[in-house]
């Protein structure tokens, strides 16, 4: 079976109604956190990747009964004290978020316990989340800083105070995750990002105290004996959304609504940024659930797209959009700027290159730096020319720009490594099927 995609043709006009699988960041904290209560846990539209499937089988590892099939997932955990088994071996595959997270959650293990992952996420930094954690007490050996990374917990963690100072939700939560095992209040100071993970200890009422300011929250988490079950209806992702907004956008006289996406603020930049360049975008039929906002998108068609130099307060909120904002920005009228955003060499591939990269073979000039990339539109861009995308490490947005991209502006593309979408999208495909009935 071949594991590349040939597109030779645009995508026809569209009007349609959709829907996209569950939040991967819900997701994969919905599974941990159930992990950690004795009591059924139940969760729905649970998102069916790959990352989330190797939390699924970490828990498993770790003691949880796991029970999962069309319609729902329940999870029955082992609670907060430490019942690991001895020469426990952990699979993280392709998810930073899956290997960060779980460090913290195994802070008070007695045993070691070893963290493996593919060869992306391997080379991905993992000491941002190993020097706080050894604050509470944990042991690393052979390596702190890589996978694999072998631990050992404390039999009493200690409450630390930490600072957060890249913007990353992976690392706050890896140590509010490990501040539910410890005894006192852990203080974290966090740049801002995703606040998943505070919402969810609001609804599960674990002591929690937030204190916001303009750059930074202030985080207070009490450690706990036991936490309840957490029944939950996860809402769409909106990062994979995104990449069929973008497809909208950029698409002749089509119309999208994307039904019941998670519009957390902490989520939306992508929204703010697309607005500002002229995008028709609105967002509908908002609601609260379990502390998070809850929507319909509607996007059309859009002409007279204009450059940005983008806010970098935006930064955080569309982290993982940046590759298909960029093709908005290569369609648009104008010199877009986008800086501050080193991070995106930190993901699955280096992104802020591949962005580039991709940029270069449509022709679309540009400047990149460590953390910057201009952009000079082509309102007028139209390819025809072969295209070849490989080597990206089985980066799944590398896959689904590019394959926007074949969609959208033209040429004959061939994209290798299909089976990328797996980690996160895995009906990508099938979705720009039904959009191109």
């Amino acid at each position: 079976m071949k594991n590349y995609l040939e597109i030779k043709k645009t995508i026809k006009p569209f009007k349609k109604q959709i829907s996209v699988e569950g939040d991967k960041s819900i997701s994969i904290r919905w599974v941990l956190l159930s992990s950690l209560s004795k009591k059924k846990s139940i969760s729905y539209n649970l998102l069916r990747s790959e990352d989330v499937l190797n939390a699924l089988k970490c828990v498993k590892v770790l003691g949880s009964k796991v029970k999962l099939n069309k319609t729902k997932c329940e999870i029955v955990g082992i609670g907060l004290k430490d019942k690991f088994k001895k020469k426990i071996l952990l699979d993280a595959g392709n998810s930073g978020t899956l290997g960060r997270l779980i460090l913290g959650l195994l802070v008070n293990t007695k045993n070691k316990i070893k963290l493996i992952g593919d060869s992306s996420l391997s080379k991905r930094d993992f000491y941002r989340v190993t020097k706080p954690l050894k604050k509470f007490g944990a042991k690393f050996y052979s390596s702190e800083k890589r996978l694999p990374i072998t631990m050992m917990g404390s039999k009493n963690p200690k409450s630390i105070n930490y600072v957060e100072n890249k913007g990353s939700a992976q690392c706050k939560t890896s140590v509010m995750l490990a501040a539910l095992k410890s005894k006192g209040i852990t203080k974290i100071k966090a740049k801002k990002s995703r606040d998943h993970t505070e919402l969810l200890f609001r609804h599960l009422n674990i002591p929690i105290k937030i204190k916001k300011t303009k750059n930074f929250d202030f985080i207070s988490v009490k450690g706990v004996n036991d936490i309840n079950a957490l029944n939950y209806k996860i809402p769409g992702d909106i990062s994979s959304c995104a990449f069929l907004i973008v497809l909208t956008i950029l698409s002749r006289n089509s119309k999208l609504i994307v039904k019941n996406i998670n519009l957390n603020p902490t989520r939306t930049g992508i929204i703010k940024i697309l607005k500002k360049m002229g995008a028709s975008i609105k967002t509908l039929n908002k609601k609260n659930y379990r502390g998070e906002l809850v929507g319909d998108i509607f996007v059309k068609s859009s002409k007279n797209l204009k450059a940005i130099n983008c806010p970098k307060e935006y930064n955080s909120s569309a982290i993982d959009e940046f590759l298909i904002i960029f093709l908005v920005a290569a369609k648009s009228k104008g010199i877009s700027y986008f800086n501050q955003l080193s991070e995106l060499n930190k993901k699955e591939s280096p992104r802020l290159i591949w962005g580039s990269k991709i940029l270069n073979f449509m022709g679309i000039k540009n400047k990149l730096t460590n953390k910057s990339i201009k952009i000079y539109g082509n309102p007028n861009i139209s390819l025809d020319k072969k295209i070849t995308i490989r080597n990206f490490l089985k980066d799944h947005r590398v896959f689904m720009m590019s394959t926007i991209a074949a969609l959208t502006f033209g040429g004959v593309w061939k994209i290798h490594d299909v089976n990328a979408i797996k980690t996160s999208f895995p009906s990508f495909l099938k979705k720009l099927e039904y959009l191109n009935q």
